[in-house]
């Protein structure tokens, strides 16, 4: 843990420096792993994706409905399902509704395809909104696209600032384990899984030193996925599926209601031992490993930095099942949710 927690701090300081000089994959290795490559994106298939429309209201209740925004890749978008009850977003708003017993108004602007740059114009789009709660899936594709990770994070973690700074809380989903895809074989899992973890580190240091919070994906589907590939992938065997998606959705829930005040913080401790309370790059290495694990900033003695610098809780926080507004039933592939988009 000490050599990737060192390696994630290392890829956070050439962000806050602009460096940017890190690279997750050498010129050595890609001669290696040229072939390995190709051979994976010819497994991929194609999928054509008519984009189910999940801009909307969901929930009941009274008062003014939250304003939600989902912003990121292909899995906020919710690639290759065709109902809108089935994406990421419309199951976390569903589920904020029903914990919040108000309704949620929800705004997605992931795109297929997205980096880290691209959050960027994601941003600009929902400014105007005001919204009370961004969720961000992203990172994925910043590896297969060999973008320097500083470079990825800084593009997080300015965007991260400034939905904080207008008053947004915000969780991120940090970059998936691509070591669980199917089409990826050795040596190029390892290299995948590594370079996604990496990441999903430096990602978590970056957004909770801005004052938002993290929840690990790491290999949270990888059980499911070489259990039950047929039903956790969708078509092209690289994105999930309608079951896999409840189940990235479900992770990141309760982080989102604790991010609105919907549940319980965490009492402050004392001293920096115990509570799951450590420096933020042991922390963000620790989650990286450990999917579910929710980081978020914390005081100790009332103070937010350590010798070792800003202190921060690692917690797996677990759904509650009267809570959530879906259900995933292990023999049933698609999620229920309770309540679609009312408007549009």
């Amino acid at each position: 843990m000490v050599l990737r927690a060192a390696r994630a701090r290392r890829i956070a300081t050439a962000t806050a420096f602009g460096g940017g000089g890190l690279t997750l994959l050498g010129a050595s290795t890609l001669v290696l792993l040229y072939v390995q490559v190709r051979a994976a994106y010819r497994s991929i298939g194609q999928t054509e994706w008519k984009r189910p429309k999940d801009n909307g209201l969901y929930g009941t209740g009274d008062g003014e409905p939250i304003r939600f925004v989902m912003m990121g890749d292909s899995t906020a978008a919710g690639f290759a399902v065709t109902d809108a009850l089935q994406t990421p977003a419309a199951l976390i708003a569903s589920g904020l509704a029903a914990a919040a017993d108000r309704p949620v108004r929800l705004r997605n602007v992931a795109r297929v395809g997205a980096t880290s740059r691209d959050l960027l114009a994601q941003l600009e789009k929902i400014r105007p909104l005001s919204p009370r709660l961004a969720v961000v899936f992203v990172g994925a594709n910043d590896v297969t696209h060999r973008i320097r990770p500083a470079d990825a994070v800084a593009h997080l973690q300015y965007v991260v600032r400034e939905l904080v700074g207008a008053g947004t809380a915000v969780v991120v989903g940090t970059c998936p384990d691509l070591g669980t895809v199917q089409p990826f074989a050795q040596p190029l899992r390892y290299i995948a899984r590594r370079a996604s973890r990496q990441l999903a580190a430096a990602q978590t240091i970056a957004v909770v030193e801005e004052g938002g919070r993290t929840v690990s994906l790491s290999d949270l589907l990888s059980d499911d996925f070489q259990l039950y590939p047929d039903e956790m992938f969708g078509p092209d065997r690289f994105h999930p599926s309608a079951r896999g998606y409840a189940q990235a959705a479900t992770a990141v829930l309760p982080s989102a209601c604790a991010a609105l005040g919907l549940l319980p913080e965490p009492v402050d401790p004392a001293t920096g031992r115990g509570e799951g309370v450590l420096p933020v790059h042991r922390a963000a290495a620790a989650a990286a490993e450990r999917a579910g694990t929710e980081v978020s900033g914390a005081r100790v003695a009332g103070v937010e930095h350590g010798p070792r610098g800003r202190w921060a809780r690692l917690l797996r926080r677990e759904a509650q099942p009267d809570a959530t507004g879906f259900q995933q039933d292990p023999t049933n592939e698609t999620p229920q949710a309770d309540s679609g988009p009312a408007k549009r």
